[in-house]
């Protein structure tokens, strides 16, 4: 069993930025991937980038150029970079991690991007 624990969600201006982060405990010799998903109010939950042991990433559209994700193997830790936010950055964001798929989940962080 892999435990998931985000921080640093909170409100954040048009423009300006915020960092989120997630550990990882427990079980994780089953790691290979970890990310982030954000579920806004009326839409799916989306894949915003995501990481792999190598260094491999991907992020969503909306996000590329804006968001950075990183992470630190030996801390099992994973980090979201979050710049020039917009409104609909506003969502719950969900640190994830798997082998093949995102199998553990966090509890969630709010992200709230306003004036």
């Amino acid at each position: 069993q892999v435990q998931l624990v985000e921080s640093g969600g909170g409100l954040g201006q048009p423009g300006g930025s915020l960092r989120l982060s997630c550990a990882a405990s427990g079980s994780i010799f089953s790691i290979n991937g970890m990310g982030w998903y954000r579920q806004a109010p009326g839409k799916q939950r989306e894949l915003v980038a995501a990481i792999t042991t190598g260094g491999s990433t991907n992020y969503a559209d909306s996000v590329k150029g804006r968001f950075t994700i990183s992470r630190d193997n030996a801390k099992n830790t994973v980090d979201l970079q979050m710049n020039s936010l917009k409104p609909e950055d506003t969502a719950v964001y969900y640190c994830n991690a798997g082998k093949l798929y995102p199998r553990y989940w966090g509890q969630g962080t709010q992200v709230t991007v306003s004036s």
